[in-house]
């Protein structure tokens, strides 16, 4: 314990030692200092107070009559009264002197100054250490005895008494005693005790001021007052992160982290040593920054480094050392080790090689790419004696190998290589960003996408962009400051910034940065000015309408507010539908909001769109408006009514028939442009004519009574009604007309019919023809067609289904009525025959054309071979007398 050795001497002992009023106090430094305590024999007769000089010998002499008198504590302090003052003061080995406070008879105290040795050699002496925590909110002071014997233990308890002044003194007083704050200490087994006092942050410049009280065996030490200004006494933590590496230039640094609480620059102390085979080294150094270079690092060699840390500009504690951190070099030495480089660099390596003990030299060193590819000696460079420098001229985007991502440059000998490598990353960063400016002119969102680029591990791409006063610089460059811009992530893919807000006519230069452990990479800049990209809010009020007879769509709009410049515009329209088949049309004049467009029908309803763009071609085009309709207006009335038939449902029993009369819609052609609603006119000869309105209904039904019923079908439209119509007379007579003497109908394939009919000579006059056809067997929809009167065969299109039966019916209709029908219920199996016959000559004769064709070729070639074979055969005039004068050509021509 602290007081241990001292306690012994003092044992059974009831002393209580107070402090008297001083007009000062001790002064804690950041290193250790002292506290002595010594009672005299006699009062003062050992301490040479100031101002009485004596000579060393005389001072020597009563020092060993002092220290002879001390010989054995524990005999002097039993005898001493319990009446003794102790003599205490602070010293430390800066400063040997010790400043004695002893109380006189009378109770008036004075200072006297001795030298330290008394205390040092036969006095009770304390180490004392304290300091600020690096948290700054704790402040501890540690006291360890240096008593010299020891033998019994007893009950120990240190307290330290403080003040913190709210008034902040240079020279402050010390206070009165019941001012003082009492902290208990924390004594160990070690013969040490700790005491830790709470300062406010806000009090860190203010004068502390305690003194320390020592209880044991019922003795009580009370030391001087000490004043400390917890600002100066800070100890920091030890540094962090302690970490080596080679450089880029071959260098060892060491470097570490700075403690982030202290409120001031710090210093650091560096030790290491070097262990190599060919070297053996130790340094101490001293930085203010957080790292250390180590030049001439070799190969298979291993450091062993350590860092502490004290305030750089004032008094402080040194923290103690890191903890120890060993690095040992590899037997191939690459620096950089690994390099991250963009397309079209130009990068460097330097290796420094060992093999078995041995540095090779530079000269002999040879590079390889992936093992595959050996590097020409014309990029090889002689660094010194051991270093070589391999360079890589306008390098390529690195092609991905499974999951390496990189190339491997490889240092070898000339004989052999070394599993180790350095790492080339080489990524194309030519990164597209594109900028859009509101219609409003509020904001600009920009956009890129890093799809086109190699993506690498444990890398982060961030905006960086810098706005200059005004306008954009012809070539972009990467200024020396600049801003980072918070991107998000959309599910296209692209990341999306916005600018808000901003100033039109400043050029935003902008680069995506590409941070990696490696480095930073910077895609090639582009300059925006936010006026130059802006996409103007499209036109509104878009209204379209088709004039009639002429056929063009009139088509008007408003400008957009923003931008004030010139705009353009450009119209879309098509035909309303799922699918718009668009057709483009643009207005290049400014001024102009409405255009004229010839479209070629007149009845379709067209759907249209105008969006704008400025003038001169700058920024982007805005969105379509919002379509925009014609409505379908009518030219004249239809030129027609509908064909019409009919359906008759007769009842025996009450001698009715009821005719339900079919017709088909009108098409836009015959209805110019809509139909409204359909009118169906009556005939008879009682009840005369009338009229029924049936809308938009395709059938009408009503009762057949008379001998003779005539109908007609009018279709209306908003101009009137159809001049041209179909009429069909119902006559009880006339239904048993029989003029269709036969009727034959075969199927051609599953999609056509041809039906066929003969006719029997009739005093009618015959208008026309109506069909009907319909599967057997099944309550199945009758379908029907209009017929000519001048043909005699027809084609029915439909869907036929081989295996069912159809019933096929042909209906005479005269001007009189509608004659008896025809009505077969299969296919005639004579027509089958027959054009299957039709169907084996339609073969023949292509094979008969074809065979021909081939039979004329073969002629030809025969021909012409003939031709040759008689040329060949044939003098030559020039070596046979004979043959002079003959026309061979013209025997060629006969043959």
């Amino acid at each position: 314990m602290i007081c241990q050795k001292f306690c012994v001497a003092l044992l059974h002992w009831e002393f209580t030692y107070l402090i008297t009023a001083f007009n000062v106090a001790y002064p804690v430094t950041p290193w250790r200092f002292k506290l002595s305590c010594m009672p005299p024999n006699t009062t003062y007769d050992f301490l040479l107070p100031t101002g009485i000089l004596k000579n060393a010998s005389d001072v020597n002499q009563h020092y060993e009559a002092i220290e002879a008198k001390f010989n054995s504590s524990s005999t002097y302090f039993s005898n001493l009264s319990s009446k003794t003052t102790f003599n205490c003061c602070f010293w430390s080995e800066e400063d040997k002197t010790c400043s004695v406070q002893a109380d006189v008879m009378e109770g008036k105290a004075f200072v006297s100054t001795v030298n330290s040795l008394v205390f040092q050699q036969i006095g009770a002496n304390w180490n004392i250490q304290c300091w600020m925590k690096e948290d700054l909110e704790l402040f501890i002071c540690s006291m360890e005895s240096l008593f010299k014997n020891s033998s019994e233990t007893y009950d120990l308890k240190v307290h330290l008494l403080y003040v913190l002044p709210e008034v902040l003194e240079e020279s402050p007083l010390v206070p009165q005693k019941g001012s003082f704050l009492t902290v208990p200490c924390n004594c160990s087994v070690h013969d040490s005790c700790e005491c830790h006092v709470p300062v406010l942050t806000a009090k860190l410049n203010h004068t502390l001021l305690m003194y320390w009280k020592i209880t044991s065996g019922g003795v009580i030490f009370q030391s001087p007052v000490m004043s400390v200004q917890p600002i100066n006494v800070v100890k920091p933590d030890p540094p962090l992160g302690l970490h080596m590496e080679i450089t880029d230039a071959g260098n060892l640094r060491i470097s570490w982290s700075s403690p982030t609480l202290v409120p001031f620059q710090l210093q650091y102390q560096v030790k290491y040593s070097e262990n190599s085979s060919k070297n053996m080294r130790k340094a101490d150094e001293m930085v203010s920054a957080t790292s250390l270079l180590v030049d001439s690092v070799l190969p298979g060699s291993s450091y062993e480094v350590q860092v502490r840390g004290r305030r750089l500009d004032g008094p402080g504690l040194w923290s103690d050392w890191s903890t120890p951190l060993i690095f040992t070099t590899q037997d191939v030495i690459y620096f950089p080790p690994k390099i991250l480089t963009s397309v079209g660099s130009n990068v460097s390596f330097h290796c420094i090689y060992k093999n078995e003990n041995e540095i090779v030299s530079s000269k002999k060193i040879v590079w390889w790419m992936n093992l595959a590819e050996k590097i020409p000696q014309s990029q090889y460079n002689v660094m010194g004696d051991h270093v070589s420098k391999v360079t890589f001229p306008n390098l390529n985007a690195t092609t991905p190998r499974g999951k390496f991502t990189y190339d491997a440059v490889y240092c070898c000998s000339e004989h052999a290589c070394h599993h180790r490598y350095a790492e080339l990353y080489v990524i194309d960063v030519n990164i597209n960003i594109s900028c859009e400016t509101d219609g409003y002119l509020t904001k600009m969102t920009c956009r890129w996408s890093t799809n086109a680029i190699q993506s690498l591990m444990g890398s982060t791409l961030q905006l960086r962009y810098h706005r200059s006063s005004l306008y954009c610089s012809d070539v972009p460059s990467i200024p020396p400051t600049s801003e980072s811009k918070d991107c998000r992530l959309q599910r296209d893919g692209f990341y999306e910034c916005v600018f808000q807000p901003i100033f039109l006519l400043s050029g935003y230069t902008m680069w995506i940065r590409i941070s990696h452990s490696l480095g930073s990479l910077n895609s090639p800049p582009t300059c925006i000015v936010p006026d130059s990209v802006v996409k103007p809010l499209p036109p509104s009020s878009v209204k379209v309408e088709i004039t009639v007879k002429i056929g063009v769509l009139k088509i008007s709009w408003k400008k957009p507010v923003f931008p004030e410049n010139n705009l353009k515009f450009q119209i879309r329209y098509g035909l309303s539908g799922k699918e718009v088949q668009w057709k483009m049309y643009e207005v290049h004049d400014a001024k102009s909001n409405s255009a004229s467009v010839l479209v070629p029908d007149l009845c379709a309803i067209y759907a249209v769109q105008v969006r704008c763009k400025r003038l001169d071609g700058l920024g982007y085009w805005s969105n379509w408006s919002s379509p925009a309709y014609t409505v379908v207006t009518d030219i004249k009335v239809p030129t027609r009514g509908p064909e019409i038939w009919r359906i008759i449902n007769e009842d025996t029993t009450k001698k009715e028939r009821n005719v339900t009369l079919l017709w088909k819609p009108l098409m836009k052609n015959d209805s110019l442009c809509s139909v409204r609603k359909y009118v169906v006119k009556h005939h008879t000869s009682l009840n005369g004519t009338w009229s029924e309105d049936v809308g938009n209904h395709t059938q009408f039904t009503f009762l057949w009574t008379e001998q003779a019923h005539s109908v007609t079908v009018l279709a209306v439209n908003s101009i009137g009604a159809s001049f041209v119509n179909f009429n069909l007379t119902f006559s009880w007579p006339m239904s048993k007309v029989n003029t269709v003497q036969s009727l034959s109908a075969y199927p051609l394939n599953s999609s056509c019919v041809i039906l066929s009919w003969k006719l029997s000579p009739s005093d009618f006059s015959l208008m026309y023809f109506i069909t009907e056809w319909k599967i057997l067997n099944e309550d199945s929809e009758t379908k029907w067609l209009r017929i000519p009167s001048s043909v005699k065969k027809y084609y029915i299109h439909d869907h036929f289904i081989p295996i069912e039966k159809y019933q096929f019916s042909l209906y005479p209709v005269f001007m009189e009525g509608v004659g008896k029908p025809k009505i077969i219920n299969s296919f005639t199996q004579d027509d089958i025959e027959k054009h299957q016959n039709d169907a084996g000559l339609y073969v023949i004769v292509p094979i008969i054309i074809s065979s021909s064709i081939l039979l004329l070729g073969t002629l030809l070639i025969s021909h012409q071979r003939m031709k040759k074979m008689f040329w060949e055969d044939v003098p030559n005039p020039k070596n046979c007398s004979w043959a002079q004068g003959l026309n061979f050509q013209k025997r060629t021509d006969i043959l």
